[in-house]
């Protein structure tokens, strides 16, 4: 084997596993951006008719143990992706559970 072949490979998956890491971390920051809106308009309008709660029950149990099993395996973008997703679907279910009350 020639002297110092082999050198670039580390530099290489280095890059490699930053690329991995960074389309990870924008798929969480476009999936918890989409449920921008619906908070959004759901807050703006004080109306919860057109969700429906057992789905936001789900989800929520849902994206909290998708934020253990990233914090489980140190994976960041599963961390920030689902904590900041289950912070936007928190709202909604907080309104809509709400909104059930009072009804």
């Amino acid at each position: 084997m020639r002297r110092g072949a082999g050198r670039g490979l580390p530099l290489v998956k280095s890059i490699m596993v930053s690329l991995v890491e960074l389309t990870g971390l924008m798929a969480a920051c476009l999936t918890t951006v989409a449920f921008l809106p619906q908070v959004v308009q759901t807050w703006r309008s004080r109306s919860t008719a057109g969700l429906n709660l057992p789905m936001l029950v789900v989800l929520s149990v849902g994206i909290a143990l998708w934020t253990i099993y990233g914090i489980g395996t140190g994976q960041l973008p599963v961390i920030l992706a689902n904590g900041a997703t289950l912070c936007l679907v928190s709202v909604l279910l907080v309104l809509k559970l709400r909104d059930a009350l009072q009804a």
